[in-house]
């Protein structure tokens, strides 16, 4: 198969998608209720898509394409309240986070697509294993040699984003002490990691064609990158948030990317080189195991400094840009996490070492993500 076109996007512009967990209100384990939201969902006028994924405990849904990070929370509102609606109806409950704290993988069944059966059938036990959650941003890009150049530009930032937003702590009943443990699950995937350092679309066309050329990918869809371009939409999608537990924290996510971008792609503020990667996989396992408390590893100077400290650094940079899109709230709910050194999986480590129950945390995190009085608990 040759690589589609980039289609043209509006820059800046963006969509979310999130998958989200189906737990039972008895034991809060995770539920097979895909098919029934589905039903449920359909009979519903809403912004996005509602689709299934890998096993049916579980759900994606998307915003369409959105300008601002506002517009972004409300779709996302409008989604979410129609989500917590049907759930109601059956009697479960919708939830974030990165991983289900204590659901057992092989009681997992497959949802009938026949995607996700060819998925099962090539990785085996890794497709049930796949039961995690994430958030995808992605983000419009006016060409195809910007898409690259925006792609290994935000490759810096990938730390940003997994400690900002991991939700993932505990497998399989156990503390992992990793901040996100979901992306270990990610990592085993051969097709995961970085894209190729490309800088032109005809360099990537060169490199997709041998890569079909072996037999081992058939389309874009078969790499499973930190980033990927997906030429279809016009865009780039980042895809190593963990789904926070919040609405609200999945628009701020986005607003931050939306601003990285537009200072990107006006200022160029440095230029991506293959030597940013000697550091790229330490820096993204110093974010999982240790979120805002992880060392940074500056790729241009090799200088070492504090994760949140890079962070703040960087809102700082890209102020005047967010100010001018309309995302300076979240950059403000992002900063002033960094600044209580607080994060999605501290609130669940939180919340379990004042219950002693993982099943009452996922309770609490369903009231959350509803936007119930657990929801006002400042992060």
């Amino acid at each position: 198969m040759s690589l589609e076109p980039f289609q043209k996007s509006a820059a800046l512009s963006l969509g979310v998608e999130l998958e989200l967990q189906l737990v039972n209100t008895h034991d809060y384990d995770l539920a097979p209720y895909a098919e029934d939201m589905l039903r449920l969902m359909t009979r519903m006028e809403l912004p996005g898509a509602v689709v299934p994924e890998m096993t049916s405990g579980m759900i994606e849904v998307s915003t369409g394409v959105c300008q601002s990070a506002s517009e972004v929370l409300g779709q996302l509102t409008q989604i979410r309240d129609a989500l917590v609606k049907c759930a109601d109806k059956l009697n479960i409950a919708v939830i974030g986070g990165g991983t289900h704290p204590f659901q057992q993988w092989h009681e997992r069944r497959i949802y009938d697509k026949p995607r996700f059966r060819e998925l099962s059938e090539l990785y085996g036990y890794l497709s049930k294993q796949f039961t995690i959650f994430g958030q995808h941003v992605h983000i419009g890009c006016p060409d195809a040699d910007t898409a690259l150049l925006t792609l290994h530009r935000m490759s810096r930032y990938i730390p940003h984003f997994i400690a900002l937003s991991a939700s993932s702590p505990y497998v399989q009943g156990q503390d992992t002490a990793f901040d996100s443990a979901r992306l270990n699950s990610v990592f085993a995937f051969p097709l995961s990691g970085r894209a190729p350092f490309a800088l032109t679309w005809d360099e990537f066309t060169v490199y997709f064609n041998k890569m079909t050329h072996t037999g081992v990918v058939k389309s874009m869809k078969d790499f499973y990158w930190d980033i990927r371009p997906k030429p279809e939409f016009g865009t780039i999608e980042i895809r190593v948030f963990d789904t926070p537990l919040t609405i609200e924290r999945a628009t701020a996510l986005a607003g931050y990317v939306q601003a990285l971008g537009s200072w990107f792609m006006e200022e160029q503020p440095f230029m991506p080189a293959e030597d940013d990667y000697l550091v790229y996989t330490y820096n993204r396992f110093q974010a999982c195991r240790f979120g805002l408390d992880a060392v940074y590893v500056d790729p241009a100077t090799g200088g070492h400094m504090p994760l949140r400290e890079h962070i703040l650094l960087t809102m700082a940079q890209i102020h005047r840009h967010a100010s001018r899109l309309g995302a300076s709230t979240s950059i403000g709910l992002l900063r002033d996490s960094v600044e209580r050194n607080n994060n999605d999986a501290r609130w669940l480590r939180e919340r379990q070492n004042e219950e002693r129950l993982l099943a009452e945390v996922i309770r609490q995190a369903g009231e959350r993500f509803r936007g119930g009085p657990d929801h006002a608990q400042p992060y």
